[in-house]
């Protein structure tokens, strides 16, 4: 059997953190960053599988998936993974790892750089701008770039240090690890379903009530009904049609779209979702 391929160095990992770069340029709709992903990280993936040819065809097919993070965080999810990758941990395993870090570290990279850093350096460059200083517009672009550049290597320096320090430390739990980490995805993407996904029943009835000596007419909204029942039940049942289809049936994203537009219009044609 041939022997695995070569250690990872520090100079592997930097280079993969700067090839955070290239995250955006493969973006497409069905898999977001997916393929992009991979070419990250495919460099580092061939050294650590160079004479497994078999192991590099799987653990690349299984980084093909969607994912949507911001790119100035990646560095430490990527390198988090190649420690791992490096260690012989279960690809499922890893995945759980990948998958867990992606909403969170999305949501602290767009803090960090579209509500404090560029809010920031705007304020300071436009009023040098206004003083009449002509290199403001581009004192802002470059303050953007360099600190953008210094979080991504401090992002990459960290999983690095975090990833070859811990994993060894903690080999013999990185199971126990994986499972709370999709324990943390699962809550997350149920609460995005929750919050983004929209759906109502706009049917409604009307109904005779008699209140003392009196007899009205009461609306009643099915919507109104299932709330009680079950608050956001209707984009929860939603979500789960979606997930069979692509879990089980195999389903790509345009087919989907497909599916949820026409039932989408069809619904609001014929009155039955508001």
């Amino acid at each position: 059997m041939e022997s695995k391929g070569q250690k990872l160095t520090k100079k592997d990992y930097f280079k993969t953190s700067l090839r955070s770069y290239f995250l955006q340029n493969g973006f497409n709709y069905t898999t977001y960053q997916g393929v992009s992903y991979l070419n990250v990280i495919m460099p580092a993936l061939r050294k650590i599988y160079k004479n497994d040819e078999d192991k590099l065809k799987e653990t690349a097919i299984a980084n093909l998936e969607f994912y949507n993070t911001n790119p100035h965080m990646l560095p430490f999810i990527t390198n988090i993974q190649l420690a791992m990758y490096e260690d012989d941990q279960e690809i499922e395993d890893v995945r759980s790892i990948k998958m867990a870090l992606m909403g969170p570290l999305a949501g602290i990279g767009d803090s960090i750089a579209q509500f404090g850093l560029a809010p920031l350096f705007s304020t300071i460059f436009a009023g040098l701008a206004l003083d009449g200083l002509g290199f403001a517009p581009m004192g802002y672009w470059f303050a953007m770039l360099i600190s953008m550049f210094i979080i991504k290597v401090l992002m990459g320096h960290l999983g690095y240090k975090l990833g070859t320090g811990a994993i060894k430390t903690l080999s013999a739990k990185i199971g126990k690890i994986s499972e709370a980490a999709s324990i943390v995805g699962v809550t997350v993407i149920s609460a995005l379903a929750t919050s983004f996904v929209k759906a109502k029943i706009a049917i409604e009835y009307a109904t005779t009530v008699t209140v003392g000596d009196e007899v009205g007419e009461k609306i009643v909204s099915i919507q109104e009904v299932l709330d009680k029942i079950m608050p956001n039940l209707l984009p929860v049942i939603v979500t789960c049609v979606v997930f069979y289809l692509l879990k089980n049936k195999k389903w790509n994203t345009y087919q989907l779209l497909l599916l949820l537009f026409a039932v989408g219009i069809l619904a609001s044609v014929t009155g039955i979702l508001a």
